[in-house]
C-alpha cells in the first residue's frame, strides 16, 4: 500500500477546492434515512476539513437510476441530514456538471460544504466517460476518494477523474485497505473465515481465495444450503441455488488440498414460510415443507468454540433470515463472540458486508470489532487479488 497517495494532515487544504468522493448510497424509506452507518463513517473526516478551512465538494450515488433523474433517488435527505451534523454551511447542487457547477464551487467560502445531486442521474458517470470526468475534476484543487467500497466500479467519479487532478485515497479508504491485509499479508493464526450469502456461485472466487490463508472456512445462510445438499441431506423447501454441484466439489476438494477445515451447519431453524416462527430440527429431521432459515444452537455453539480457538476472524454474510428477527439469533450470536473475544483477547476481527451490518443493526456491537467494513463487493474483489480501478488510479507514477 505504499505505493498509494494516501491524504495526510501534512496536506495544506486551506482556501482549496476538495472534492471528496463518497459512497452515501444508504437505505431510503419516503425520504427518510433507515441506516445512517455510511454517512456517521465520513462525518468527523468531513468536519476535519471543515475545521481546516477547506472548501469541499461532496459526490455520491444513490441507487441505480442508470442516468435518469427519479425523485425517490435524490441526494435531499442526505442534504437535509448534514445540515444538521456538519459544522459548516452547506449547499445543494442539482444542475448539469458544467461552467455553473463550477462556478458553484468557486463561490464556496472556506469551511462551506456543496453536495452534488445523485452522481448517476448522468448516464457519462457508469460509463466512465472522459470529457465528464474532467469537468468534475475541474470542481476542485485536490481529489479524495472516500467511497473505498465503490472503487471495483470503472467509473467517472472514481476513475477517469484521477487522471486530471492531484488525487489521493482517504483516512476511511485507507482502514479498508489495512484491514484486507490483516486477512492476506499480516494474519495471525489460527484464522478462521465466517461467509454467509444466498449464492455460491457470487463467492466462489473469494471462497477458492480464502482457502488459501485459513484455517476453517465456516459456511453459513442459504448458501450453506448448498454445502448441505451436496452431502445427500435433505434440505426441504430451502433455497438452494442451481447447477453448483461441482462448484462445491471444488470447494471441499481445495479445502481438503490446503488443510483448510469446512464447518457446515449441524442443526437449524426452520419455518414453512419466512415470515413465520422458528422450529428446531436437526438436519436429518427436516421435511418438505421446511425452509432452513437460522442456524441452530448445536452450530452456534460449534462456532463459537472455532472462534475461541482463532486470532484472526474475518466474517462476511448473516447466518440467517435476518429481516424475521426471528432468525436473526445466530447472525447475533456469532456478532456477540467476536466482539467479547475482540475486547478481552485481541481477537482481529473484520466484520463487513450490507448485509452484515443490517443484521447485527442496534446491537450495540458495531463499534467493538477491530474493523467494520461498510464495502461488499469492493472488499471482496480486493481479498480474489484483483487490483480494483478505483484503486489503481491513485498510485504514485
Amino acid at each position: 500500500m505504499s505505493n498509494l497517495k494516501i491524504f495526510s494532515k501534512d496536506i495544506i487544504v486551506k482556501d482549496k477546492r476538495v472534492i471528496l468522493r463518497l459512497d452515501l448510497n444508504v437505505p431510503i424509506k419516503n425520504s427518510n434515512i433507515d441506516d445512517y452507518t455510511r454517512i456517521e463513517v465520513v462525518e468527523n473526516f468531513i468536519n476535519e476539513l471543515i475545521k481546516n478551512k477547506a472548501k469541499i465538494i461532496l459526490i455520491s450515488h444513490l441507487g441505480r437510476p442508470k442516468g435518469k433523474v427519479i425523485s425517490s433517488l435524490s441526494m435531499k435527505p442526505i442534504f437535509h441530514y448534514f445540515e444538521k451534523k456538519l459544522n459548516g454551511k452547506i449547499y445543494f447542487y442539482k444542475e448539469r456538471i458544467d461552467t455553473k457547477a463550477i462556478d458553484a464551487s468557486n463561490k464556496l467560502k472556506p469551511g462551506e460544504v456543496l453536495l452534488i445531486e445523485n452522481i448517476r442521474f448522468f448516464s457519462e458517470e457508469e460509463n466512465d466517460d472522459e470529457i465528464f470526468a474532467k469537468n468534475l475534476a475541474k470542481l476542485g484543487d485536490i481529489y479524495i476518494n472516500e467511497a473505498f467500497s465503490c472503487s471495483h466500479r470503472k467509473q467517472a467519479s472514481l476513475h477517469n477523474i484521477a487522471k486530471f487532478i492531484d488525487s489521493y485515497g482517504g483516512p476511511n479508504l485507507e482502514k479498508e485497505l489495512k484491514s484486507i491485509n490483516l486477512i492476506i499479508k499480516n494474519k495471525k493464526k489460527p484464522v478462521t473465515c465466517i461467509i454467509g450469502g444466498s449464492k455460491v456461485s457470487t463467492k466462489i472466487n473469494v471462497l477458492s481465495s480464502l482457502i488459501k490463508i485459513s484455517d476453517n472456512l465456516v459456511i453459513v445462510g442459504a448458501m450453506a444450503n448448498n454445502f448441505i445438499k451436496f452431502k445427500g441431506i435433505n434440505v426441504g423447501a430451502s433455497l438452494v441455488e442451481q447447477d453448483v454441484e461441482n462448484s462445491v466439489k471444488n470447494i471441499n476438494e481445495l479445502a481438503e488440498k490446503n488443510q483448510c477445515k469446512i464447518i457446515i451447519p449441524l442443526d437449524c431453524n426452520v419455518s414453512s414460510n419466512s415470515g413465520g416462527d422458528p422450529t428446531y430440527k436437526l438436519l436429518e429431521e427436516i421435511s418438505s415443507n421446511d425452509m432452513i432459515l437460522d442456524i441452530g444452537k448445536n452450530t452456534i455453539n460449534l462456532i463459537r468454540t472455532i472462534i475461541d480457538s482463532s486470532n484472526t476472524v474475518f466474517w462476511n454474510g448473516p447466518a440467517g433470515y435476518y429481516e424475521n428477527k426471528s432468525f436473526s439469533k445466530g447472525s447475533i450470536s456469532i456478532a456477540k463472540k467476536i466482539a467479547e473475544n475482540t475486547k478481552s483477547k485481541s481477537l482481529i476481527s473484520i466484520v463487513g458486508g450490507g448485509d452484515t451490518i443490517a443484521a447485527i443493526k442496534n446491537t450495540g456491537l458495531e463499534r467493538t470489532f477491530t474493523h467494520l467494513s461498510t464495502a461488499g463487493g469492493a472488499f471482496l474483489e480486493s481479498l480474489e487479488g484483483k487490483e480494483l480501478p478505483g484503486i489503481k488510479v491513485l498510485k504514485r507514477n
